[in-house]
């Protein structure tokens, strides 16, 4: 039956809404010359450029023009994209945490720039930079939605300098055209521009962008209109070796881990719209660690994919299903096994290709081969893994995506079950967004195959999302079966069918320190069809929060649990504790609140402390997180997890604390030092990560890393490594 509706629900939706207005346009003029980048804007082509200017405030309200104006200038030649900004400004007290790239764009002066260089408001190409020069790249997918869809861990070369002036400052960008993808021949992308000025406490945008919508989202841009078409876009091959050098060792099993390894990727531009990137003996083992989580559920936590390899058209592959429950594709898959004891440990990678990107305006294409080593000591075989996508453009931001997934085994090993020599998954989804973003959803149905694999194999779901000023709601519901099983992918749970609407009323004050303040209310529930359908799982959730002018955030929470445990469950942890027991429903309640300072001051803070009924049981918990800024130099940062578990005998009571400190030092624009400490009593370890990085060239490393892990209880050593890493990044 819900099948039925979700098919229905797809046939019936309006596509096609109101359009937006206020549409803005400049034009790029063409130059023979080569602009010297150097943030004085002296060149005589600055004279004949146009203006991209009257920006809008997003904040702290919509409706009115920027109080402190930015001016945007663009032209090019055969070559390079050159865009000189004058930001103006009241002072000259800058709020600028780092010197590192990539830096996150919220809490700091900065600006950024989008550009949807194949005008479907659903891919974008983001350059950003603050008044000290520092820069930063983004990649925007899936219209620019949520945080998902956001992916800073993108490179690419290019130039860029800033200089302070009087009552303003400049930035000068220079952008090789090598570093886009477009149509040959194309003569207007799609483009939009962000601004967080903390002297004023201002963000401004170039396209008015209602409260409402995130402020990077694709679906309000104006036109750049360039004054010649462009050329074909002629990306460089690139050449990017790795040296690695491990002194290693595992204390736990006594066991020496060291080694030397090379190996290398490449980029290779494929017409001007495709990427073909070739990774042979890669070296995955990443120089920045994995951030410690608590969990108190029965379910697995999915981390964050940040090897380079796979980032570029990420959405491509990754954003099919269900992120919660059912992802039939999570890259982090590739390179980790279990073995014989199952344990999870790393799996060697021999090499891959990957090819993604738009072979037109309305077509993409994703395909991905890696093949994974065998290691028979550990009982695991050698596994080609093979990933197809396939999108089409439909409507003004909208697309239908196909994608097939593959996992084969093609030794004849004896320790392989035959259910486990395959598997397959295809689906389908449709991915709504609205020419004005109102209107947002996806629609997604997923088959699995495997040796004697069950009827129950498929997936599905719906989400469809409301979003206007005042008021918002969702329809979202899913179904796993339990039979549905992707090797590849992330699924949380099977058996399960869940229904998560939501709806939300917001106010916007016209006076008064509170900028915006609202309710959402939203009930999760959770069925197993093979238990008749019976409700184990809902949560209800209630919710109220305030926004403040001054950038301070407050919100109180109240859940209304029930979980029907079919198994026996320690929420604890504990090792060889007193499980809870299966066959039993538990009803709970409890609140949460949190504040979050206004991150512009230069220490700041986020306090979010929690009590109430837990199992059988209660529960306290504090969560955390302060900073000090001595700018732009130190960056001081400590995260807290507190969870005190009272259940009554004879059930396991534990104290869990999860203590994350930080250092980040920058001594210029090119040497960074790093140190993470952390400790989890959960996870019987305390972790010490120090890492120095100088970048030499442009996206050319040289890593020194120290990894250091203990047992908390015993403060013995659990593992111990020194890295020393070069990459070059070498266009040919």
């Amino acid at each position: 039956m819900l099948k039925k509706c979700i098919v229905l629900a797809a046939i019936l939706l309006p596509f096609a809404l109101l359009s937006q207005t206020d549409h803005k346009s400049f034009t790029v003029k063409y130059v023979d010359d080569i602009v010297k980048v150097d943030g004085i804007l002296d060149e005589s082509v600055w004279e004949i450029a146009e203006n991209a200017d009257d920006f809008h405030q997003y904040f702290p309200s919509d409706t009115t023009l920027a109080f402190q104006q930015t001016q945007i200038k663009m032209v090019y030649n055969n070559t390079t994209l050159f865009i000189g900004i004058k930001l103006y400004t009241e002072g000259d007290n800058y709020v600028i945490p780092s010197l590192q790239r990539d830096y996150r764009a919220g809490g700091n002066d900065n600006i950024s720039l989008m550009f949807d260089t194949f005008n479907d408001g659903t891919n974008a190409f983001l350059f950003g930079m603050n008044p000290y020069g520092v820069r930063r790249e983004a990649l925007i997918s899936n219209g620019g939605s949520g945080p998902n869809g956001f992916t800073t861990s993108w490179d690419v070369k290019w130039q860029g300098e800033a200089k302070l002036y009087d009552g303003y400052y400049i930035c000068e960008l220079a952008i090789p055209l090598t570093s886009f993808k477009f149509k040959q021949g194309e003569t207007k992308w799609r483009f939009n521009s962000y601004r967080f000025d903390m002297q004023t406490n201002e963000t401004s945008t170039w396209m008015k962008i209602p409260q409402n919508q995130l402020v990077y989202s694709l679906a309000f841009m104006g036109d750049m209109v360039f004054e010649k078409p462009l050329g074909k876009s002629r990306t460089p091959m690139a050449l990017i070796p790795y040296a690695n050098g491990i002194i290693a060792k595992d204390y736990e099993n006594n066991e020496d881990l060291s080694r030397m390894g090379f190996g290398g990727d490449a980029k290779i531009s494929i017409g001007n719209g495709m990427n073909l990137d070739v990774t042979l003996n890669p070296d995955f083992s990443n120089v920045e660690v994995d951030n410690f989580v608590t969990n108190l559920t029965r379910f697995e936590v999915s981390l964050p994919e940040r090897r380079q390899f796979f980032i570029d058209n990420s959405d491509l592959f990754g954003s099919f299903g269900n992120e919660r429950d059912s992802n039939p594709f999570f890259s982090r898959r590739i390179g980790i096994a279990e073995d014989k004891d199952g344990e999870t440990i790393e799996n060697g990678i021999i090499g891959g290709v990957r090819l993604s990107g738009k072979l037109n305006n309305n077509w993409r294409l994703g395909l991905l081969n890696i093949q994974t080593e065998e290691d028979e000591i550990n009982e695991i075989p050698s596994n080609n893994n093979t990933v197809l996508a396939l999108q089409k453009k439909m409507f003004s931001r909208s697309n239908l995506s196909f994608l097939f997934v593959n996992r084969q085994t093609f030794g004849d090993y004896d320790f392989v079950d035959p259910m486990d020599r395959y598997n397959r998954v295809v689906g389908l989804d449709y991915n709504l967004a609205s020419k004005n973003n109102i209107w947002t959803g996806k629609f997604f149905y997923h088959k699995a195959f495997a040796h004697d694999i069950g009827d129950r194999n498929d997936s599905g779901g719906m989400d469809l999302q409301y979003n206007s000023r005042y008021f918002n709601f969702g329809l979202r519901g899913n179904f796993v079966g339990n039979d549905f099983r992707s090797d590849l992918g992330f699924i949380r749970r099977e058996d399960i069918v869940a229904a998560r609407p939501f709806v939300e009323f917001n106010f916007w004050p016209s006076k008064g320190k509170v900028n915006t303040h609202g309710f959402r209310f939203s009930p999760n529930f959770i069925w197993r069809p093979t238990l008749d359908y019976q409700n184990t799982d809902y949560t209800i959730f209630t919710q109220w929060q305030a926004e403040f002018t001054s950038q301070e955030k407050l919100a109180f929470r109240l859940f209304n649990r029930y979980t029907y445990l079919t198994d026996t469950f320690d929420p604890t942890g504990t090792d060889g504790g007193v499980e809870l027991l299966g066959d039993n429903g538990y009803h709970y309640t409890s609140f949460e609140v949190s504040f979050e300072s206004d991150r512009r001051k230069v220490f700041s803070y986020n306090l979010e402390p929690g009590y109430g009924e837990f199992y059988n049981g209660t529960r306290y918990v504090f969560e955390g997180d302060m900073s000090l800024r001595l700018q732009p130099t130190v960056f001081l940062s400590l995260g807290v997890i507190y969870n005190s578990i009272k259940l009554p005998e004879p059930y396991e009571s534990e104290d869990i604390l999860l203590l994350s400190p930080r250092i980040n030092i920058t001594f210029n624009k090119s040497i960074f030092w790093s140190t993470l400490i952390q400790y989890g009593n959960q996870l019987d370890n305390l972790g010490f990560n120090s890492r120095l990085q100088w970048r030499f060239a442009p996206l050319s490393d040289l890593f020194l890393v120290y990894n250091d892990n203990y047992f908390v209880n015993s403060f013995m050593p659990r593992s111990r490594s020194i890295n020393l890493k070069l990459t070059y990044w070498l266009n040919i």
